[in-house]
């Protein structure tokens, strides 16, 4: 077994967030996958990286001293990405359109990284709703959207979804529902429920509870994911929401906690779509490329849902 950057990467989430659950909604994958890699790392290494406890995990004594070692090799990595090389004779411009909450929760990152990859392309992000990504993209407005693949209506668009956010309940801590072993959409039912509306978010929250015989206590309707972090935390409701917007804390510092239901809830789907049938251009080609060699596995990238012609 050789030491792998994945490992490190996922050491280092977990050290920062104390807990592996939350290491694992940072970084979008499964908690069993962190678990996983922590345990190869420390038969790796012959000794203890972190004490577990039941509320989150401490580094050890070990772990202090490895954690500065690993930022080192994560910070060398980075740094050697940043080298020129083919990519960055790739030139052009790219009008990117994007939602309010791939914008906010997901977007800037890979834009800073892209950029850093390709130096001379010029990237154009807008804002818009999803029916103004998708007329745009048609009418070629835009030449891709980084979207909601799960809510697209037009079949005139290709899409490609890269991951799936997981969808969770958000209840304030110390809530009653964390001491249960398993909780339902009908433990939810019973609470007053904060409903986030933005990005068609209530909408599709109504899609899966409409397969049920309940429905939500909506106690309050909001655009505003801060405001549904804030009333969550300060226990006047709780809600169901994506592991992408999740952060433990409110913005008065209050804590958040997440519950996986036992009911099935469908994740929400990030991913690319343009316009069937239009030529890519290199800068489309780099700024697609770039996301395919980032989520999806060689052998997955020929599974990718698309819909229509590739080019």
């Amino acid at each position: 077994m050789s030491l792998t950057l994945r490992q490190l990467k996922y050491f280092s989430a977990v050290a920062e967030a104390g807990r592996i659950s939350h290491a694992a909604l940072q970084l979008n994958i499964s908690q069993s996958a962190v678990t996983t890699a922590i345990r190869e790392l420390e038969e790796l290494m012959g000794q203890q990286l972190f004490d577990r406890h039941p509320h989150g995990v401490e580094l050890t004594k070990a772990g202090r001293r490895f954690l500065s070692h690993a930022y080192a090799v994560l910070g060398a990595a980075d740094e050697a990405l940043r080298m020129p090389h083919e990519g960055a004779n790739v030139e052009g411009s790219i009008t990117v359109a994007a939602s309010y909450t791939v914008l906010g929760y997901f977007l800037p990152h890979h834009l800073q990284r892209f950029e850093q990859l390709h130096p001379q392309v010029t990237v154009k992000v807008h804002e818009v709703a999803r029916e103004a990504i998708e007329e745009g993209l048609i009418t070629q407005r835009y030449d891709i959207g980084v979207m909601l693949t799960s809510n697209v209506v037009l079949r005139e668009l290709s899409l490609e979804t890269f991951f799936g956010s997981q969808r969770r309940l958000w209840v304030p801590a110390k809530h009653p529902l964390l001491d249960k072993a398993e909780v339902t959409l009908a433990d939810v039912a019973a609470e007053p429920y904060i409903m986030l509306t933005v990005d068609e978010a209530a909408a599709t929250a109504l899609k899966y509870w409409s397969k049920t015989p309940l429905q939500p206590k909506v106690r309050l309707r909001t655009s505003s994911v801060e405001a549904v972090r804030s009333t969550v935390a300060n226990g006047l409701g709780v809600t169901v929401l994506s592991d992408m917007v999740y952060r433990p804390w409110s913005l008065e510092g209050k804590r958040i906690e997440t519950i996986n239901l036992r009911d099935a809830v469908p994740t929400m789907n990030i991913g690319l779509g343009w316009k069937q049938g239009v030529a890519f251009s290199p800068a489309m080609t780099a700024f697609r490329e770039y996301f395919r060699q980032l989520f999806l596995e060689p052998a997955s990238a020929r599974q990718v849902r698309s819909r229509g012609a590739e080019r």
